[in-house]
């Protein structure tokens, strides 16, 4: 076999894996209770109650089914494995679109976008809207990972994706990307700029705050309240590691707090969805290799947005941060502007049915 060949893979996890982890949340060691004022993280309750769900109530055979059903396949890009879900829309003709996740983050975040968008005929939508569909696992990620080495920045898993892409025979293609996936879409754009069709995202990195006095609020109650994980895993991820290998219980509670404090009070994120996505980085050991990232990214120059490529930005009123549309207009072909009424960070979970509105229209303007 080729070092270039694209083979089919399914996920299947040993019984062994699955059994072990429903006795490691059995036997969680949890801290003494403390009356504590003031908010200090995600609730030790809340976590418990999640870990009791994971170890009894959740079905992993049925998440694995369900990831299942979607055809995979993996490749060697770079020295390691990257995987992807590729699904092909029936319509012939359908733009090959590029979902790209973030941190904390997976390939089972777009589960509920990925019928709608590739078959939107069987929802009572336009047979022509309809995508072919690549959503990787970024290197590093769930069944791309652990990566073998370091220096996977966002401009080096640019490039694994633009190649991935190429080996299943997409020459123009649009990219929708969100948290760590907007700054691969935006590297992606400036490195294959011939190919990529459209970028849209759904968080905008780099563009300044400056006179929008709500994007600023975003920003210092970002760096004042929610930044202690970027902090650590920028700086000593190694610290982490054992922690997210050892202790599911650990790793659910580093997980959950970032959804807990990144979506929208009002949305409805699954909880076995939400498990489903901690239990990736469980069974595949990439705690500590994902979040490599926050120091690859740290310690390169900071880059620049592509002019050459058509962009799109979808603003969720909880998300992270709100980019002032002035500034990226200063910074990119802006073609299309969005402000959702609800949704927060992870939007494909959170609102996948304005998500898809959304990417069939960008798609529309950009690729048809």
């Amino acid at each position: 076999m080729s070092e270039t060949a694209v083979t089919p893979f399914r996920v299947d996890v040993p019984q062994a894996e699955v059994d072990d982890l429903a006795e490691r949340l059995r036997r969680t060691r949890w801290p003494v209770g403390q009356d504590l004022p003031g908010d200090r993280g995600i609730p030790v309750e809340r976590v418990r109650a999640l870990a009791e769900r994971w170890a009894s109530g959740w079905d992993w055979r049925a998440q694995e089914a369900a990831l299942n059903a979607w055809p995979q396949v993996t490749t060697a890009v770079d020295g390691t494995r990257v995987h992807a879900l590729h699904v092909r829309s029936p319509e012939p003709d359908a733009v090959p679109l590029v979902l790209l996740h973030g941190w904390p983050g997976s390939v089972v975040e777009f589960l509920r976008v990925l019928r709608p968008l590739s078959d939107p005929g069987a929802h009572g939508g336009d047979p022509a809207d309809a995508v072919h569909l690549v959503v990787p696992s970024l290197p590093g990620y769930g069944l791309s990972g652990p990566t073998p080495d370091g220096g996977w920045t966002p401009a080096r898993i640019a490039r694994a994706v633009a190649e991935l892409v190429a080996r299943l025979g997409y020459d123009r293609y649009v990219v929708h990307g969100g948290d760590w996936g907007s700054n691969v879409g935006r590297d992606l754009a400036a490195a294959d700029a011939a190919h990529v069709a459209g970028l849209h995202v759904t968080m905008t990195p780099g563009p300044p705050a400056e006179g929008d006095p709500v994007a600023e609020e975003k920003v210092a109650r970002y760096a004042r309240e929610l930044s202690g994980y970027a902090k650590l895993q920028g700086t000593r991820p190694l610290s982490l590691a054992p922690a997210l290998t050892d202790s599911p219980a650990g790793l659910l509670a580093w997980i959950a707090e970032r959804f807990a404090e990144w979506t929208d009070p009002a949305s409805e994120v699954d909880v076995d969805q939400l498990l489903t996505n901690v239990a990736v980085y469980w069974f595949t050991r990439t705690g500590p290799s994902s979040a490599q990232l926050y120091w690859e990214r740290a310690h390169v120059p900071a880059p620049d947005w592509s002019r050459d490529v058509p962009t799109g930005v979808a603003v969720l009123p909880h998300d992270l941060f709100r980019p002032p549309r002035a500034a990226v207009e200063q910074a990119v072909d802006l073609v299309s502007w969005t402000e959702f009424d609800r949704g927060g960070h992870f939007a494909a979970m959170e609102v996948p049915d304005l998500l898809v509105e959304e990417l069939r229209r960008f798609v529309r303007a950009v690729a048809r």
